[in-house]
């Protein structure tokens, strides 16, 4: 304990502090030694950075409550399927930087719920670079994070109903080796009808 505190720039008391309120993993125990690793001296470094960017002790407590309660990142990102989308490993201070203090654990656990989230070790994995980016530049621009998630909610639930339906066309009119090959003509007719509709939408009277 005294390596690793001294290693974190910390006194050993804050060191049982924090361990004292679940904000870092207990050691593994060898007999009546304590073994501390780099996972350890990791979480103290995201907690620290995290304290300097105005996060209370509580609000991290709750931060890697919700991670750590979060499903097998292999699970949610479906690794192993076919997929056009780049999954990003990020540190808790890094996914901070990008939503500009709006990742409260309501918001972490409603993007851990879409599955837009999954921790991995220290890390957190988002299932989609595209996501992330268009998600932090509305933020940016001043929408709201929750705001943000629950329009993804509801376009994951009308995007589930379109892929269902190009699903069925092409397995009743196409071998099922084609199909992949054929995807992106499905994607193309919903980018147009998208884009269509927000002219139309946006031609109306505010």
């Amino acid at each position: 304990m005294e390596e690793l505190a001294e290693a974190a720039g910390i006194t050993v008391r804050t060191l049982r502090f924090y361990r004292e309120r679940g904000l870092i993993p207990p050691p593994r125990r060898q007999g009546r030694i304590a073994w501390y690793d780099d996972h350890h001296l990791a979480r103290l470094r995201t907690i620290a950075a995290m304290l300097e960017r105005g996060h209370t002790l509580s609000g991290i407590a709750d931060l890697a409550a919700t991670i750590e309660s979060g499903r097998d990142v292999g699970e949610v990102l479906g690794l192993g399927e076919p997929s056009e989308e780049t999954p990003v490993r990020l540190t808790p201070e890094e996914l901070a930087d990008y939503f500009e203090g709006e990742v409260t654990p309501e918001n972490l656990a409603t993007a851990l719920d879409l599955g837009y989230l999954a921790p991995d070790g220290d890390e957190i994995v988002h299932i989609s670079r595209r996501l992330l980016d268009v998600s932090a530049a509305l933020v940016k621009e001043g929408v709201p994070l929750a705001a943000v998630l629950a329009a993804g909610r509801e376009v994951r639930a009308h995007a589930d109903a379109l892929a269902e339906l190009f699903t069925a066309l092409l397995r009743s009119h196409a071998e099922e080796k084609d199909i992949q090959r054929l995807r992106p003509l499905a994607k193309s007719v919903v980018e147009a009808e998208l884009s269509m509709a927000l002219d139309r939408r946006l031609r109306e009277p505010s």
